[in-house]
């Protein structure tokens, strides 16, 4: 059964390997690069994921994932040593959808490659809000405002999708996790502030004067747009 096309990005060639070997055991084809000029040279064949090491011999891995999602948005799950939160909510805000911290377990990894590619399927609806301004295609997996395609990651697409598809809901950070993970994941919650800030960056005409995605202070997030009539 093939499962999609993963990049795997890491300059380590026994974490490579061995990585490449429990996706292909899954039914992904996968294609290694321990460079990040390889990486970028080879992204033209065209993947459904990438896997990312932060710390590669010519390039930067954050400088990558920033020249990926200037023309895409294609899911990336980042590799780091750095296991500071600071620096995951850097990766995170540079456009990552998920982080695994080194070592880290193949098992796990798989998981959440696959957990990454299912937030793609959605269902066959499109929702908008505020009079056309905002409209939520799950079809398309497209968002756009006021008529234009706006870039999303899929973690921050899951995430819209998740709070307007429940106006006025609060959901708390661990909730959100949960929704777009699939699984708890302890340390991640705080992240999903990273991922609003974004959100808000590319929908809200005033960012600290949200009309879609309300801060609750102590208690999480709720969606506030005003949803269209079918």
């Amino acid at each position: 059964m093939h499962r999609g096309r993963i990049l795997v990005v890491d300059d380590e060639e026994k974490i490579a390997s061995i990585v490449k070997a429990y996706l292909e055991k899954e039914g992904f084809t996968v294609t290694v690069a321990h460079t990040g000029q390889k990486a970028l040279s080879a992204l033209k064949e065209g993947f459904d994921l990438i896997i990312l090491d932060l710390m590669l011999p010519d390039m930067d891995g954050e400088d990558i994932c920033q020249t990926i999602r200037k023309d895409s948005d294609i899911p990336i799950i980042m590799l780091t040593a750095k296991s500071e939160e600071e620096e995951r909510i850097k990766g995170l805000g540079m456009g990552a959808d998920d982080y695994v911290i080194k070592p880290f377990s193949p098992r796990e990894l798989v998981a959440r490659v696959k957990a990454l590619l299912r937030r793609f399927k959605g269902s066959k609806q499109s929702i908008s809000f505020n009079n056309g301004v905002l409209v939520i295609d799950s079809f398309r997996f497209e968002i756009r405002k006021d008529g234009s395609p706006v870039t999303f990651t899929p973690t921050e697409f899951k995430l819209l999708q998740c709070l307007a598809e429940h106006p006025g809901q609060i959901f708390s950070r661990l909730q959100l996790v949960n929704v777009i993970l699939g699984y708890d994941f302890e340390g991640y919650d705080r992240t999903i502030d990273a991922h609003i800030k974004n959100i808000r960056h590319k929908i809200e005409e005033d960012p600290r004067n949200p009309s879609y995605i309300k801060t609750v202070y102590g208690a999480g997030y709720k969606f506030i747009g005003q949803p269209d009539e079918d």
